[in-house]
């Protein structure tokens, strides 16, 4: 694949085919050319209020020779996707504990999961849509559910602050993006795998987070509600 950043177009046309048109144009090659079109990023530039323009930067595979078209374009370079590998179990008689199900319990079980590893997850609070009652009746009467409100339950802190799902850390093996594609399987909106700052707010992010916890059960999870660890016996 080929990469290319800086297009800019009007926020007021802006689909998959107006990006493909106009990258052709830039690089002076056909748009019929362009195959499978990927926004990496899209940020605004509102400088000028009276156009303000998306920019993207894209992948995209060329039907030709694409090194010869790299070698004419200073702004093009080659473009690997990076894919977040799930290491297979070889088996294990012994159930995992996963303590807690806010996004790091929530994503540690799925990865296990898929791993063929299904832990026990347990979580002090409640389900979400539980938990969501219980915080609307604090927000309501300012009666607080010392074990369902904004901090305790599934989904965590997050899950009714908004989601936030930006980070300064570069996605070096593709964590990154398989946590965001995670949340667009389970119902987020697919515009956060781009935008430049992307966040999922709580009226979608309780159906994505019940929708994760489906297929953590489907997927052999044993998840335990209003379980709390409150200590770790060792032996030997």
């Amino acid at each position: 694949m080929i990469r290319l950043d800086q297009v800019k177009l009007s926020i007021k046309k802006s689909s998959v085919a107006d990006i493909k048109k106009k990258t052709a144009g830039l690089l002076h090659i056909r748009d019929s050319k362009i195959s499978e079109l990927i926004i990496l990023r899209r940020s605004i530039d509102a400088r000028d209020k009276g156009n303000i323009l998306y920019v993207y930067n894209i992948a995209f595979f060329y039907s030709g020779d694409e090194d010869g078209l790299i070698s004419k374009n200073k702004n093009l370079a080659k473009y690997e996707p990076k894919t977040f590998d799930i290491i297979k179990s070889k088996g294990n008689s012994e159930k995992t504990v996963v303590a807690g199900a806010g996004p790091a319990g929530l994503f540690a079980a799925y990865y296990l999961a898929l791993s063929g590893q299904p832990p026990i997850l347990i979580e002090r609070g409640r389900p979400v849509e539980k938990r969501r009652a219980d915080v609307d009746r604090f927000w309501e009467t300012g009666v607080l559910d010392t074990t369902s409100n904004v901090q305790f339950g599934e989904g965590g802190a997050g899950a009714f602050s908004d989601g936030k799902l930006n980070t300064l850390i570069k996605d070096r093996d593709g964590s990154m993006r398989f946590v965001l594609e995670t949340f667009v399987k389970f119902g987020a909106p697919s515009e956060i795998l781009y935008d430049y700052k992307p966040h999922v707010g709580t009226d979608v992010l309780i159906d994505v987070i019940k929708n994760m916890r489906t297929e953590l059960i489907r997927l052999g999870c044993d998840i335990r509600f209003e379980t709390r660890l409150s200590d770790i016996e060792y032996s030997d």
